[in-house]
């Protein structure tokens, strides 16, 4: 026999209705009760009859999560995430890639496919802090990423600066003095390469350490071609090396692609370190170290905001870090073989938004 929501509900512990607002996305649910009832779901194999749910309440049943390009390990991830989180709330997500495009970014925004879908998941890259007043639109929105801050939509981002001074500051525990920075992209104020060269600056400055213009690598986007580019740059400078921190994992990639093409030993010579814990970096060699920005967080806690929202939730915006990690592995000599340890834990945390007067525009 099919499982129903009265089994889900006596395996954990609820009522029916309390089942039925958890897989509706009901925003105002403990987490202990929300946690019990996905694990009785995830344990039972439950499924909700989306059909007959979407007729009765005139939605789709469907999401679209925007993000710039999927050869990114990184937004491959997190739509896998994404489609995970929001299958268990009986939701289906449909992907648009951008290709970090300002006007399909613009059409996202625009809203032209509104109809196809309830909401949207968007992680704008092209648009940036002068497009504020195009976030104030008619339908469900919750914007992912480090390019606009202050829009009129919930928030979901990471722990950015913090990330990136931890992941440097570990380098330097090691006794790393002349870390290199792969990614940076000149003059950007707001954006994930700003964030994470801002952290590195202040690493160094906890440390005592002068910051070597030198040093400080900049690419265009972050693949891992750039970062063997990048990295071959500074090598070829004669620029005296000991340590890397890439700001992204396909570019730690490409920069440990670089090192081994000239024989310089990982983590012997140079010491490094990515952005993102993809899963591609537990399979190199050596296994590469990272931060871990809680890609699963990201994406389940976007997915509640925008079902939240579609339900009906009038709760102030909200940005929401997810907890970070910084994840030891043999590129910087935490690990042997196939090991990883947790070397540090950052909490996240909760803000509420002040909606920027741009936005309102």
């Amino acid at each position: 026999m099919p499982v129903t929501m009265h089994d889900v509900a006596q395996r954990a512990g609820v009522s029916v209705k309390t089942v039925s607002n958890v897989v509706n996305g009901y925003p105002h649910i403990r987490d202990s009760t929300r946690h019990r009832v996905e694990e009785a779901i995830d344990h039972l194999g439950y499924r909700m009859n989306v059909s007959a749910r979407n007729l009765r309440i005139r939605r789709t049943g469907m999401i679209t999560l925007n993000v710039p390009e999927l050869s990114l390990p990184y937004f491959a991830e997190l739509a896998d995430s994404v489609i995970r989180a929001a299958d268990k709330r009986g939701w289906t997500v449909l992907i648009e890639q951008t290709g970090a495009e300002r006007a399909r970014e613009l059409e996202v925004l625009a809203g032209g496919r509104r109809h196809l879908t309830d909401g949207v998941l968007f992680s704008p890259l092209a648009l940036g802090p002068d497009d504020l007043g195009r976030f104030d639109v008619d339908f469900p929105l919750v914007v992912l990423g480090e390019r606009v801050f202050g829009a009129p939509a919930d928030h979901v981002t990471m722990n950015n600066v913090e990330a990136a001074q931890a992941a440097t500051a570990h380098l330097i525990a090691a006794g790393r003095r002349r870390i290199a920075v792969v990614g940076a992209h000149p003059g950007e104020v707001i954006g994930s390469a700003a964030l994470r060269l801002t952290g590195y600056e202040r690493a160094l400055a906890d440390a005592g350490i002068p910051l070597d213009p030198a040093l400080v690598g900049e690419a265009g986007l972050w693949h891992r071609a750039t970062g063997a580019e990048t990295m071959g740059r500074l090598l070829d400078s004669g620029v005296e090396i000991d340590a890397v921190f890439a700001l992204n994992d396909a570019m730690a990639l490409g920069a440990l692609h670089a090192l081994h093409a000239r024989r310089i030993d990982v983590p012997g010579d140079v010491a490094l370190i990515g952005f993102d814990d993809v899963d591609d970096v537990r399979y190199s060699v050596p296994t590469i170290s990272s931060v871990d920005p809680g890609r699963d967080d990201i994406a389940r806690t976007a997915v509640e905001l925008l079902v939240g929202r579609i339900t009906g939730s009038e709760e102030p915006f909200r940005r929401i870090v997810p907890g970070t990690r910084i994840v030891g592995r043999d590129s910087t000599g935490d690990t042997q073989g196939d090991g990883e340890q947790v070397v540090a834990v950052l909490p996240g945390r909760v803000e509420d938004i002040e909606v920027s007067p741009l936005a309102g525009r």
